[in-house]
């Protein structure tokens, strides 16, 4: 390791390079600038709080990974860094400029660093190259978003199973697909407590994506259909109607999201007043898979939701919603909605009369059993976890063995 050692050098807060990048910027924090940080694996996470929930569904997970790699969560945002102190025992940095984050991976040394997302600022940190680069995600769905050209540029991709492995391969051109790495979904084999309490009546649940930060990545149905879908839940005979929106959906930029949102809560609300004992329920916060549980059926989008409920429910019905009123598209893009009543313009007039039909008698039950296995392979709960454990393991130890031999590579030029 001398030779890398010997590129190292003392790091200080007044460091004159990171003033060149936001002269009166925040400090590093929970370490101390110049000596390492110990740990095997680092998070690295960019993004500010809204984007949050994309590292939160991650740290169960995470600290189950660090009783066997001990495991660093490294912030670049201040607010972010500060917010998770209430999430997480993990320990947790803020590097916040380049120069803060070059000067903490030169006096450390990580193995491997994990990325939940495609965050611009992760080219930053994949300039190390005395580490092993692992991208996640941060949920398995059919969303154009889960597939980016970024990908390439990881030494590892981590993915559920074979639908997402045909997915990259679709999508990309000169990709090497020996980077895939099938771990099935961890977050899977977490039991969150439920978060509704239970009831005779049948539950159907309304959980909606986001408009995304694009139009090819839109795929909610809050404003063009939402309203209209609470209304045809609550007009099923007997039924507890739950709303559980992406974290996105209530702060929504978009008049006609915020409209949609306030018109599907109001609704919700109102229903609740007139009956409180059906346990109507609008749900902000907390873990979706808490609700699982309690939900006889859910109506979603295409999202790394309903291929959740897929997961963890397999044996109830699914409706997915289509904005974009394409069944070919849909069918093609999104394979769970060949197991699943679809929600468009032409079918939302009968919807009431659809979800009643599917508590009753559901036909698509042993289609999404096998839609399940495509998607997740046939792991029983807790193995997903333990193949990402050893994933991870593997991809350390892999990086030892390439470090040892580039030394000795060099030691041997130099001699």
């Amino acid at each position: 390791m001398g030779f890398f050692a010997s590129r190292r050098h003392v790091n200080r807060t007044d460091d004159p390079h990171r003033f060149l990048d936001t002269p009166a910027g925040p400090r590093p924090a929970g370490y101390e600038p110049g000596e390492a940080v110990t740990g095997e694996v680092v998070v690295h996470f960019a993004d500010d709080p809204r984007k949050l929930y994309q590292l939160k569904q991650w740290l169960p997970v995470f600290e189950l990974l660090d009783a066997h790699h001990p495991l660093v969560i490294l912030t670049r945002h201040p607010q972010t860094y500060a917010d998770l102190a209430e999430l997480t025992p993990l320990r947790r940095i803020l590097a916040p400029t380049f120069p803060d984050l070059s000067n903490l991976y030169e006096a450390s040394d990580f193995k491997v660093a994990i990325y939940v997302n495609n965050s611009v600022h992760n080219f930053q940190s994949l300039r190390q190259s005395r580490m092993l680069h692992v991208h996640v995600n941060h949920g398995e769905s059919d969303k154009i978003c889960m597939v980016s050209n970024q990908v390439k540029a990881y030494d590892r991709v981590f993915v559920a199973g074979e639908a997402a492995v045909r997915r990259h391969r679709a999508a990309l051109i000169g990709f090497d697909e020996a980077k895939l790495v099938p771990v099935g979904r961890p977050q899977l084999d977490l039991s969150p407590e439920p978060l509704l309490p239970p009831s005779d009546r049948p539950t159907i649940l309304y959980a909606p994506t986001w408009e995304g930060e694009n139009a090819s990545n839109n795929y909610t149905s809050v404003d063009v259909f939402g309203p209209r879908i609470i209304a045809a839940a609550l007009a099923v005979p007997g039924a507890r109607v739950v709303y559980k929106p992406h974290p996105r959906v209530p702060i929504s930029p978009l008049p006609t999201m915020k409209e949609a949102h306030g018109d599907i809560v109001a609704r919700l609300s109102a229903a609740a007043d007139r009956d409180p004992s059906a346990g109507h329920a609008y749900l902000p916060s907390g873990d979706i898979l808490g609700v699982f549980g309690s939900c006889d059926l859910m109506i979603t989008d295409v999202s790394s939701v309903g291929l959740d409920f897929l997961y963890r429910r397999a044996g109830q019905p699914i409706l997915i919603a289509d904005r974009h009123d394409d069944p070919g598209r849909l069918r093609s893009d999104a394979p769970i909605s060949r197991c699943a009543d679809v929600v468009d313009s032409h079918s939302l007039d009968r919807l009431t009369r659809t979800l009643t039909e599917r508590l009753a008698d559901d036909p698509n039950r042993a289609d999404r059993a096998a839609t399940r296995e495509f998607y997740f392979g046939d792991l029983a709960p807790g193995e997903s976890t333990t193949r990402f454990i050893a994933a991870i393991g593997e991809t350390a130890a892999t990086r030892d063995r390439l470090l040892a031999q580039l030394t000795d590579e060099v030691t041997w030029r130099t001699a």
